[in-house]
């Protein structure tokens, strides 16, 4: 059993619970996904969901407490990051095989992003959330260089010149210069496409360096914390679907 087999069933259990009218217990969420787990006796899993329901306090998805008459434990109730989390739960980062199963069906990543993907995930479900921006950079860094291959194998093939900033060792020049090329040539893509590309490209691209940037030079000792890295984390599989149909149509209908 895996650390993300209890994370979901914890997830879904407590999902049920703060749907009803009245607040719910810890002892509650902790019998119930031991039994779904069928757990009952074996210490190492029983310490593995309390070591979880731990994490989830320190995360803030959840407190103790249900309103000012019954402040204490065994009370608790979601707070408002663990009910946004819950909203989106089956794609949330905090939910890391939905998270990955969405990414998967966009299409498959390459190795080196997938490998910076899995540890980006790890990292913020222990509340390292500088680790996982440098983590989530690196990623989608990785996505805009194999865009730059491909654009710079299409041109090839076609006999163009390839621009010296496509193969520069900064990533912001290469992404500026995949950029520039796609502008001028964004007339000839699928309206859905081009549509994409006007609305999401600047904004995603610099979302991502935006908050890698803090985590990896930084300039204060303010902490990176949780909001902005989670709406990288969602922000990433779009990035990745829109850089997916970019070198679909590069590949077949550049020119």
């Amino acid at each position: 059993m895996s650390a993300n087999d209890i994370r979901k069933v914890m997830l879904e259990v407590i999902s049920e619970f703060s749907k009803r009218e009245h607040s719910f217990q810890s002892q509650s969420v902790l019998d119930e996904t031991a039994k779904r787990l069928n757990v009952r006796n074996n210490i190492a899993l029983e310490q593995a969901i309390l070591t979880f329901w731990q994490d989830l306090f320190i995360s803030g998805q959840i407190a103790w407490g249900y309103n000012l008459c019954n402040p204490n434990p065994p009370f608790c109730h979601l707070t408002e990051q663990g009910r946004k989390t819950l909203e989106h739960y089956s794609r949330d980062p905090v939910n890391p095989d939905g998270y990955l199963a969405y990414l998967h069906s966009i299409g498959g990543l390459n190795s080196i992003a997938q490998s910076y993907i899995d540890e980006a995930l790890k990292t913020y479900n222990s509340n390292c959330f500088k680790a996982t921006a440098v983590m989530l950079g690196a990623a989608s860094e990785s996505l805009i260089l194999r865009l730059r291959d491909t654009l710079i194998s299409r041109m090839s093939l076609l006999g163009h010149t390839t621009p010296t900033s496509l193969t520069d060792w900064r990533i912001k020049k290469v992404s500026d210069s995949i950029e520039k090329i796609l502008e001028t040539k964004k007339n000839d893509m699928p309206a859905k496409l081009r549509e994409a590309f006007d609305a999401y490209w600047s904004a995603f691209v610099h979302q991502i360096r935006a908050v890698r940037n803090d985590a990896g030079h930084p300039t204060s000792v303010n902490l990176v914390t949780q909001e902005p890295v989670h709406a990288s984390l969602l922000i990433f599989p779009e990035i990745y679907k829109l850089i997916s149909e970019l070198e679909n149509w590069i590949n077949s209908s550049f020119s």
